[in-house]
């Protein structure tokens, strides 16, 4: 008979709490599909981490943490993404759960980074400088036959901003779709990312028009006929004439 796996859908920790007698809890970071990620102290040496912790519904016989520790391990070298250090076991409500460590990167969400803006938004010329930085770090991703796949502006950090922006992925995501497909969801997230840093819908209609032909009106199919992959997104952005009202 099949052991029954418990549903978990938020481990609400709270600071202080102790986890594997090893950490302590200093704050959420984020969330995503898989589980929840913390800001936690490593208690011996007193350095700063990031800890994944893997829903048990989402992680069962510890498979999704598995592919996950191996992808990131895969891609050590992509300067976008945090670098993975190893695996715990804690327990929560009489539950084993997974916990991976990473290390932990100084910065404030996308999402939180948008709110401190003007109106909420990142000037056109900006938010192409991000989106540039964005596609370069997931062609490092795709160069290696692998994809992101849940990209959004709650799980993407921004370190430091101004002529270029430094930022850091807090998430990855692991499915069995086959990677060609995963890969131009990449795509399609990066445009949905650059047009949400633009506020979105309400102000669509007055961004120039380079701007517009990128977008491409975040329909699917108009996106993925312009940009087949992720590089050339990239070429795109690096030929762009710059209008002088951006």
């Amino acid at each position: 008979m099949a052991t029954r796996v418990p549903k978990i859908d938020s481990f609400d920790l709270k600071p202080q709490r102790k986890l594997a007698g090893k950490y302590e809890v200093l704050s959420k970071l984020g969330a995503g599909w898989e589980g929840e990620v913390y800001k936690v102290n490593e208690i011996s040496t007193g350095i700063e981490r990031a800890a994944k912790l893997f829903f048990p519904q989402r992680n069962v016989r510890n498979k999704a943490a598995r592919v996950y520790a191996r992808k990131l391990h895969k891609l050590r070298r992509c300067s976008i993404l945090i670098q993975y250090h190893t695996k715990e076991i804690i327990t929560y409500r009489r539950t084993a759960i997974t916990a991976l460590i990473s290390d932990y990167v100084e910065g404030i969400l996308l999402s939180e980074f948008l709110k401190k803006m003007p109106g909420k938004r990142l000037p056109p010329y900006q938010a192409t400088h991000l989106l540039y930085a964005l596609a370069k770090g997931i062609e490092e991703i795709h160069l290696l036959n692998e994809y992101h796949g849940d990209l959004h502006s709650d799980n993407i950090i921004v370190n430091k901003f101004g002529l270029s922006f430094e930022i850091k992925l807090l998430d990855l995501y692991n499915s069995t779709d086959a990677k060609l497909a995963n890969m131009r969801d990449d795509i399609c997230s990066l445009v949905q990312i650059y047009h949400e840093c633009m506020g979105g819908r309400k102000h669509y209609r007055k961004l120039p028009q380079t701007v517009k032909d990128i977008c491409c009106g975040l329909k699917r199919s108009l996106i993925l006929k312009k940009f087949r992959t992720v590089s050339q997104l990239r070429e795109h952005l690096e030929l762009l004439e710059w209008e002088y009202d951006w």
